[in-house]
């Protein structure tokens, strides 16, 4: 196992691979991401660490950049190159797949699956 030096890092990525993500495509998302950072250079000012459940399911696949405190949404390879070329290296939030941006009193929620809000079936699954 790895012991990787953290020193310079500005940003952390945390990419869910827990059951829900991993069905829709959570591994490619993470090495596509992680391929994308490594082609712009953005090693070691960025590091990124799969987690098992973030808590979205219903959004997945869920990829939260640290410490901007930006949650996405239905992340797919395309869109993970999108969120680092856009986000990571242009420092800009890709708006249109944010579930959760930081607010005065904690995340607010500005789309995706809403608590007690019926969810909406996928394309798959009609």
């Amino acid at each position: 196992m790895t012991t990787w030096n953290l020193n310079g890092t500005q940003r952390l990525v945390l990419l869910c691979n827990g059951d829900s993500c991993s069905d829709r495509g959570g591994d490619a998302v993470t090495v596509t991401l992680r391929r994308e950072i490594a082609a712009l250079g953005l090693d070691p000012a960025v590091h990124t660490a799969r987690t098992r459940c973030l808590g979205r399911c219903d959004d997945g696949c869920t990829v939260v950049v640290q410490p901007d405190n930006v949650w996405y949404r239905n992340v797919t390879p395309d869109f993970a190159r999108r969120l680092v070329q856009e986000h990571l290296h242009g420092d800009a939030p890709v708006l249109e797949q944010v579930s959760f941006l930081p607010g005065t009193s904690g995340l607010r929620q500005v789309s995706g699956v809403y608590p007690g809000v019926a969810k909406p079936q996928r394309e798959t699954e009609r």
